[in-house]
Parts: C-alpha cells; sequence; structure tokens
C-alpha cells in the first residue's frame, strides 16, 4: 500500500467512536488539542484519528474570532486540524468542534464547506497552470500521447465531463498504470491552456505532479465526488510545499 493509500485508510473510524446518530462522536481531550504541530501527522478534532496531514485541511481561528481555512498549512496560529471529508467537516461545522479546540466561542462559516470546494478547485487549476508555464505539462491528444509514450507522464488529468469512450481510448494499455484525476470540466481545463475546451492533459513525473494528486484528493473528499480515478503516490508533497508564490520553471 502506499504512502498516501495508507493514510486514507486511516481515516475510517473505528466503530466504537460512532454515536447512535451515525455521526462520529468527539472523544478527544485537552492534550489532543495541545498537540504540538510537528512530525507528519495530524489529529482530526472529530474523528480524533491521527492521519498524514497531506489527506487534511488545517483551519486556524482568526483575530475576530472567525474560523479561516488555512489550505496551505502556514498562517500563523494554532491550527486546528480535520480530515479533507465532506461528513466530518459538516459535523464539525455543526456540532461544535472548532468552539471546543479553540476553548472558545467562534464564528462558522454557515457555508464551509462549499468555500472550501471551490478553493480547492481554484488550487488545482493554480497548480496546474504552474506547471503549464514551467513546461511541465501539456494538452490535447497527440501530446499528451507522446509523453505517455515515452515514459515523461507523472500524472493525467482528464475532463471530469469527458466521455468514458475517449478516455479509455486515449489511455490505451497505461489505463491499468497510470494516475488519473478527473477533477474540472473542459472548459476549465481549456481556460488554463488557452484553448476553448481540453480533454486530455499530462503533467510531467515530479513536485507538481504529486502535488496535484494531493489536492485532487483533498477535493474529492469535500466535494463528495468520485474525482480521482486513481490516487497513487509514493513522495507525497507537502500542502504548502512550492506554493503558488513559486516561478514557474524553478
Amino acid at each position: 500500500m502506499t504512502s498516501m493509500a495508507a493514510a486514507r485508510s486511516r481515516i475510517t473510524p473505528d466503530s466504537s467512536d460512532i454515536d447512535p446518530s451515525g455521526t462520529q462522536a468527539e472523544t478527544g481531550t485537552d492534550s489532543d488539542v495541545d498537540e504540538p504541530e510537528t512530525g507528519p501527522l495530524r489529529r482530526c478534532a472529530v474523528t480524533r484519528d491521527r492521519l498524514a496531514k497531506e489527506v487534511m485541511i488545517r483551519f486556524v481561528i482568526g483575530p475576530n474570532r472567525d474560523v479561516v481555512p488555512d489550505l496551505a498549512a502556514r498562517l500563523p496560529g494554532r491550527g486546528i486540524w480535520l480530515s479533507a471529508r465532506r461528513d466530518v467537516l459538516e459535523t464539525a461545522r455543526t456540532r461544535g468542534a472548532f468552539a471546543k479546540a479553540a476553548r472558545g466561542p467562534v464564528t462558522v462559516p454557515p457555508d464551509l464547506t462549499p468555500v472550501l470546494q471551490a478553493a480547492l478547485a481554484r488550487r488545482i487549476g493554480d497548480t496546474l497552470g504552474l506547471a503549464r508555464r514551467a513546461g511541465q505539462a501539456v494538452c490535447g491528444f497527440q501530446k499528451a500521447r507522446e509523453w505517455l509514450s515515452a515514459g515523461r507522464a507523472g500524472l493525467v488529468i482528464e475532463a471530469l465531463d469527458g466521455s468514458v469512450d475517449e478516455r479509455a481510448r486515449f489511455l490505451g494499455r497505461f489505463a491499468e498504470t497510470m494516475r488519473v484525476v478527473q477533477p474540472l470540466d473542459g472548459a476549465t481545463l481549456g481556460t488554463i491552456f488557452g484553448r476553448d475546451h481540453v480533454v486530455h492533459v499530462v503533467v510531467a513525473k515530479g513536485r507538481l505532479a504529486e502535488m496535484l494528486v494531493i489536492e485532487t484528493a483533498r477535493y474529492a473528499g469535500v466535494s463528495g465526488q468520485a474525482v480521482a480515478i486513481q490516487a497513487k503516490t509514493e513522495h507525497p508533497a507537502r500542502p504548502g510545499d512550492g506554493d503558488l508564490d513559486m516561478q514557474a520553471g524553478k
């Protein structure tokens, strides 16, 4: 099992942590809340599971006691970490998990989940745009197939609204071995590449491909959509790695 798959496998709660209503109970202690933000794992404020931070979302409390998402995990202050899952986010929003972790009243946006979903989609688009400008991503059936055949591909991105038959024709013999995700529709992919519509994108092996795997996995969890066909990674990037202030080509 790869490191990302292993991390995701730990998201499933133990049955003893589920209350009769079907929502996971908040069983944490004050010592859990005060855990230092060091090492590769973080404790979810709702499930109490310790997970790889790459499959989680960090929040901080702003000066006005607002709950602020920190997708890059860089904002100052003690973080509140949640599994990147729609049900976990809704439980935290409606059952006081943020206030408990912050040890005081906080303001939670009522549209927290859709706001996060949109922000993660922007991060995917921005990271893919960075890969394009750095010469690490190409689009179009022919060019993308050339990269596949040459062994340059680290990730395939297919349009969310593309046809299953066309995707199968494009992937061919690579369908069983290549990582494939489909978080964005063809029009959005087209905007990134300066075209009206794009169906097939290949991203070169490297850090940007790994960042896209992580962001699409988080987006899938938050949106509740099966945008990741396969999402295997052996060297996961961190949410803040190579963040969007890095220059194309570096």
